[in-house]
């Protein structure tokens, strides 16, 4: 089966074919760094990491490139209410948001651009939109003209008289129109500015994208992604932009994901309930928020609360468990013949075709865990029988890898003892208990204790797992 791509331009499933063939330019709006990101933030990181996993398992190479926004009223505003500077802002919420990226087990992007890295390829976009009438000069201030842009409104599927209606427009004399939206910011006294041909400012949001895109990415990409509240009027801009200037669309595939909700209720700073991705992870492990957020399809709504969360973490323990289990009995198994490996292999292969399926059509992710649960029970049933052998076991781990490398549902190695030094410390406590040496067996009990690992007995020795 082929890649199928639902795109929010056309309202349609498209099989994707990239612009070059084997590779993937990928754009993904990332956050404005004034503040910790919170779960909303998180669905979309999460969603295109997968989406980034799965095209890379597939044997694409993928350009990945997720934006900071370093600049903008916000962070003016917060270096405001610390007594700080907006560099000084930037600095501390990027380096908050990667360490929550790790957190999630979010892989890196290939780069993230920063705003105010990058003035001078946005100062050279909005002159091209000067010179060619798309945009003018009001007050120290540059719009975009939006009527001089025929097809404007045509992402989020809107037209210009919908627009006018649809939306509170704040009235603004600099503006020939209410829907005219900036592209540089004359400075206020004090604040952070650069030099430009229309006096001292700073990028408006949309633009920055519009900008670093096209440099890192080309004129055109193959997918533009974010949240389903990008899609007007962040979205909506870029496109108006960037096609005015190279008269080529500005991506071949728009992927949104839906909003999350909290408790049945939109998330919102008005109504408080707002959960940021730090206060997640010191509560949650991060296989069940990447579980939680792959368990409905990414253009669903998705609502959080602590019986969802529970739900997600009974699933990744059980999925966890499994390949504990196997990964033990594979350091017991002998190698040899099996007289229904070609039978397991059999299912095995269907339940990996019924994965990558599932994947193939528009990132269903809710059906892909289907098929990693299937797995667990084809492995679990194979794990009763009193003999085992080394190929059927590695065949169901490697499954399990495979399919895991794009979900990401595994527990990943923590900070402090490594495998290795568990595996060692078990084995020294063995031997302690066998020369009956009970304080240091008990010793090495309390140490693994305090490290969160869980020793069980089995019919095939001592196997553990960390809480």
């Amino acid at each position: 089966m082929t890649l199928h791509i639902y795109n929010t331009m056309t309202r349609e499933l498209e099989k994707f074919v990239p612009l070059v063939q084997g590779k993937v330019s990928m754009y993904v709006c990332g956050p404005t760094v004034y503040d910790y990101i919170h779960i909303g933030n998180a669905r979309p990181a999460i969603f295109f990491d997968v989406v980034r996993r799965y095209l890379e398992a597939s044997d694409y190479e993928v350009n990945y490139v997720v934006n900071f926004t370093d600049v903008d009223d916000k962070l003016i505003r917060k270096a405001e209410q610390l007594g700080s500077t907006v560099p000084e802002v930037a600095e501390r919420f990027i380096a908050a948001f990667n360490e929550n990226i790790a957190g999630l087990g979010i892989h890196k992007a290939s780069i993230n651009p920063r705003v105010t890295e990058h003035i001078p390829e946005i100062l050279a976009f909005i002159e091209q939109l000067v010179n060619t009438g798309y945009a003018y000069e009001s007050g120290g201030d540059v719009y975009y003209r939006t009527n001089k842009f025929t097809d404007y409104g045509k992402l989020s599927h809107q037209n210009m008289d919908e627009l006018q209606l649809g939306i509170r427009i704040e009235v603004d004399e600099r503006k020939e129109n209410g829907q005219d939206f900036v592209l540089w910011k004359a400075a206020k006294p004090g604040e952070i500015a650069w030099d430009s041909p229309w006096g001292a400012g700073r990028p408006g949001w949309h633009i920055e994208c519009s900008a670093m895109a096209r440099k890192y990415l080309g004129d055109t990409l193959d997918i533009h992604g974010g949240g389903q509240d990008l899609q007007f009027p962040h979205h909506e801009c870029e496109v108006a932009q960037s096609e005015a200037v190279t008269g080529k669309p500005l991506a071949r595939y728009w992927m949104h994901n839906g909003y999350i909700n909290i408790n049945n209720e939109k998330m919102s700073k008005s109504l408080g309930n707002g959960i940021t991705v730090n206060e997640l992870l010191k509560q949650t492990k991060r296989e069940a928020l990447r579980y939680f957020m792959l368990s409905s399809h990414y253009r669903s709504p998705l609502n959080f609360n602590d019986e969802t969360i529970a739900q997600a973490e009974n699933s990744v323990e059980r999925v966890a468990n499994c390949y504990g289990n196997l990964n033990h009995r594979l350091s017991v198994a002998g190698n040899v013949a099996e007289e229904d490996f070609g039978a397991i292999e059999e299912r095995v292969t269907s339940i990996i075709e019924q994965f990558r399926a599932k994947m193939d059509d528009d990132f269903n992710t809710p059906d892909a865990i289907t098929a990693l649960f299937d797995l667990v029970s084809e492995a679990n049933q194979y794990l009763q029988r009193p003999v085992v052998t080394v190929d059927a076991l590695q065949l169901f781990l490697g499954a399990f890898e495979a399919m895991d490398n794009v979900l990401g549902l595994l527990p990943q190695e923590e900070e402090g003892l490594l495998d290795a030094d568990i595996d060692a410390l078990i084995v020294e406590r063995t031997e302690a208990r066998q020369a009956k040496n009970w304080a240091r067996a008990d010793e090495i009990r309390d140490l693994l204790a305090e490290q969160g690992i869980v020793l069980e007995d089995t019919p095939q020795g001592i196997r553990w797992k960390r809480k």
